[in-house]
């Protein structure tokens, strides 16, 4: 069957007035008059905006095309039987309860915009007055104003005139000014006036276009630490009673820039620089055509650099006309590769470079598999709370030994006489020796506890000679600097670390034995302080850090499932607080040519100078197996239903191992009796129970008290037309339908490497149980290998603003060759 988003409500966000309904709709779209103002980009990185947007050049009439929509992506107004989330109350004279501004009726002043200028600027009310209102007289006789009345999305159609001005209390509001509106209870929300008009029974109404509070996303609470004055810009609009607007509100316009400090917006002030789009969950830069520009600041009113001398070793200069030929990329939590593998791969097809330069993962055998696979990738063999602070040490480093030092190299000592012999040890390790040592050259750097000494810190690892006949002399970072130096900058020029700004892409699936449901003893008090949950804090940390352009984090649907999604909720607040563009998707592996379905989640983020990447489609057709919670489902990648597309068959079994060196599960085996409740037991002690040779029971105790006997997994066969839910790291028949479906084995390490996409010429280390590991921890390579192509899209600046990309014809089964 076909993975595909449904229509259907859900509960994915709540809006700014209520609960948003999350139907796909067509939508005609016109430009409305914000301002009189010219529109100019502006350079600044703080524009103040009072909330006016476009310019009266920009205000033109709706062009319709074929399908009912306009060529604008904004201003959008549902057709008739479409719900896309609105905010929506209901007014009432209450409302004015609580207003710093006197009281009084509100009021249009001046006079009407003239009806030809009103049906040019806001051509598609009219028009829908006109289409909707003779489809609802056919079918009532009385007089309809109102389309889906008493819901979210109710639209006015029976327009009489508009107008340009309103008195509202004491203060006059126009076009394109911000302000409070009054919300359920208590609340104040924020939005833009776009329209005012008056219908044919003399009510006053007001168009107006929402602002997101953090908490109004899909992170809610776990936005608690975000700045109160940042708003995200939204397209989402609706019609509104007059007397629901409380006073002016100040929202400035601010140019996203990652790792800048906000210094000179008044705390009365709000600010927005991203706009936040319910499908996806995306947070995204605003494009340009659509961004909204206004009269430019003074010059005190900027953003204040971080105190930082990264500068002064390594300028990156992120222009979006210099496209490098080459992307550097940093694997964290890299296991065997699966990821940074797929990603080069994919990149690779659409014309970009991706170079894996540094992988990090604390299994030893996953690292040598990795560096089996990829010679000349670095690969460090370490937790990445270390390797954080090896950075910070390296950089350091760097600014002690390579910026502006001249001074002559000189031999760390004289040459002594006597016999010496070569080792290799830790700085400290010689400081401890009653040995002389002659450091020959440092090889080596890290940072922890080699020793199990319960102190980490610093160490270098070198090469040194062992004087016999002396003693006493103790050999510190003092008495090498000269090594140090030289290391450090031969370190330098071969990129053996990264520094800020040196990295492109970032990626990793942090630990997900924390969160998995697999774990029946996940710490649901305070998820955050299982170390192994703690480690989306230590990726997130390095990110904000190395400042790289694009952020790709893949993990466990349970992270939006366990403790009500929070792990999943702060790990795009943390890319979002950074200022980084950010989407979330929820990817089946079957969707891209394997015979699993594997639901697994990734997170984007991009540098606000990037393109932010979209989600490729699916190429295949999947046999479903589960599906994501009910919140994320319009995370989920898939096409609408409504949707044209081309699928190649589901890949299954078959397909995936047929070539390499019958179906029954242990219900099956004689020995076993199953009752009318689908429950199994053993036989009667009267009767004859079947031994194998050695005298044990052929069926095991453990498959008639797992699951209480409920369960048909325990020495369970695959078969040859289905697929597996997923590859898991331990395969053990006890459990799992794991079983060859001709031969009495479970699949063999190859095998499930086929189905995680590895191609047969990767190689795995370690024993077999690690091989299994590897494997099943990794990411699937088909799925990063079209990640990686729609990086590379991004990358180029080829992608649009959908959230999603269709991939080339037989992309799943062509080369680089075959699609260049």
């Amino acid at each position: 069957m076909q993975l595909q988003r449904t229509r259907s409500s859900n509960g994915n966000e709540n809006s700014p007035l209520g609960r948003q309904k999350h139907k796909k709709a067509k939508v005609i779209s016109t430009s409305v008059k914000l301002s009189n103002s010219p529109v100019e980009q502006h350079s600044p990185e703080v524009d103040d905006i009072n909330c006016t947007a476009l310019s009266l050049e920009e205000i033109t009439s709706t062009t319709w095309d074929e399908n009912g929509q306009t060529n604008s992506d904004y201003f959008a107004m549902p057709m008739l039987k479409s719900k896309p989330p609105k905010k929506k109350f209901k007014s009432s004279a209450s409302f004015m309860n609580g207003c710093t501004y006197e009281k009084g009726v509100p009021l249009f002043i001046g006079d009407p915009v003239p009806d030809d200028e009103a049906r040019k600027r806001w051509g598609w009310r009219y028009k829908l007055k006109v289409v909707d209102l003779i489809l609802l007289d056919k079918q009532c006789k009385d007089k309809v104003f109102k389309i889906n009345e008493d819901e979210e999305d109710e639209t006015i159609i029976n327009v009489k005139c508009h107008y340009a001005q309103a008195k509202v209390g004491n203060c006059i509001f126009t076009l394109g000014d911000c302000a409070f509106i009054k919300g359920e209870g208590a609340q104040k929300h924020i939005g833009k006036i776009v329209e005012f008009f008056q219908t044919t029974d003399n009510k006053d109404y007001f168009r107006v276009q929402w602002f997101y509070r953090i908490q109004d996303t899909v992170i809610k609470d776990g936005g608690d630490y975000h700045d109160k004055r940042r708003l995200f810009y939204s397209s989402i609009m609706n019609d509104n009673l007059i007397d629901s607007i409380i006073e002016k509100a100040n929202v400035r316009y601010i140019k996203p820039k990652v790792g800048l400090k906000l210094t000179s917006i008044l705390p009365s002030d709000f600010y927005y620089d991203m706009e936040y789009c319910v499908d996806y969950s995306t947070f995204r830069k605003i494009p340009t055509d659509n961004a909204i520009k206004t009269n430019k600041l003074s010059q005190s009113a900027v953003l204040e650099s971080p105190s930082t001398e990264a500068s002064t070793i390594t300028k990156s200069v992120r222009s979006p006309e210099l496209r490098k030929t080459e992307l550097t990329l940093l694997d964290l939590y890299s296991g065997c590769g699966g990821m940074s593998t797929g990603l080069c791969l994919g990149a690779k097809v659409s014309s970009v470079n991706l170079v894996a330069r540094w992988a990090v993962d604390s299994d030893k055998s996953a690292s040598k598999s990795l560096k089996l696979n990829h010679p000349e990738t670095h690969v460090r063999n370490e937790s990445a709370d270390d390797f954080l602070q090896l950075l910070k040490e390296w950089e350091k480093l760097c600014k002690r030994y390579n910026v502006g030092d001249t001074e002559k190299k000189t031999p760390l000592r004289s040459s002594n006489s006597g016999e010496k012999k070569q080792v290799n040890s830790h700085a400290r390790d010689i400081s401890d020796s009653d040995d002389d040592f002659e450091v020959s050259r440092l090889v080596g750097i890290c940072y922890g506890d080699p020793d199990k000494t319960g102190k980490r810190s610093l160490y270098l690892k070198i090469v040194a000679y062992l004087f016999l006949d002396k003693g006493g002399i103790h050999v510190t970072l003092n008495n090498c600097k000269q090594s140090i130096q030289d290391f450090v900058r031969e370190g330098i020029q071969s990129k053996l670390l990264p520094l800020p700004g040196e990295v492109d892409v970032v990626c990793g699936g942090p630990p997900c034995q924390g969160i998995s449901g697999y774990n029946r003893f996940r710490n649901t008090e305070s998820p955050l302080d299982d170390e192994r949950n703690h480690q989306i804090v230590v990726f997130m940390d390095i990110v904000k850090y190395l400042k790289p352009k694009y952020v790709l984090m893949e993990n466990v649907v349970d992270i939006l499932r366990f403790d009500k999604g929070s792990l999943g909720r702060y790990a795009l607040s943390r890319l979002v607080h950074m200022n980084y563009q950010a989407r979330l998707g929820i990817v089946a592996a079957g969707c891209y040519g394997l015979p699993q379905f594997r639901l697994r989640v990734f997170m984007w983020g991009a540098h606000p100078d990037e393109v932010l990447p979209q989600f490729p489609l699916p190429t295949h057709d999947v046999i479903v197996r589960y599906w994501p919670p009910l919140e994320y489902e319009r995370n989920t990648v898939a096409y609408d239903e409504d949707q044209k597309r081309e699928l190649e068959k589901a890949i299954v079994i078959q397909d995936a191992i047929s070539d390499l060196p019958p179906g029954a599960n242990f219900r099956d085996l004689p020995g076993v009796v199953v009752g009318a409740d689908n429950v199994v037991r053993k036989p009667q002690p009267t009767e004859k129970i079947p031994l194998l040779p050695s005298g044990k029971p052929l069926v095991p105790d453990y498959c008639f008290t797992f699951d209480s006997g409920r369960s048909k997994r325990p020495f369970g066969r695959l078969w040859w037309d289905e697929t597996v839910p997923t590859a898991l790291t331990s395969p053990s028949c006890h459990n799992q339908i794991v079983l060859h479906p001709e031969q009495d084995r479970i699949l063999t390490v190859r095998e499930f490497a086929r189905l995680q996409g590895f191609h047969d010429y990767y190689r795995f280390c370690g024993s077999v149980k690690d091989r299994y590991r590897q494997i099943g921890n990794a990411v699937a390579v088909p799925v990063s290998r079209a990640l990686g192509y729609a990086l590379g899209i991004a990358h180029r600046k080829l992608a649009s603003n959908e959230p999603h990309m269709i991939l080339p014809p037989k992309f799943s089964l062509s080369n680089y060759v075959q699609l260049s």
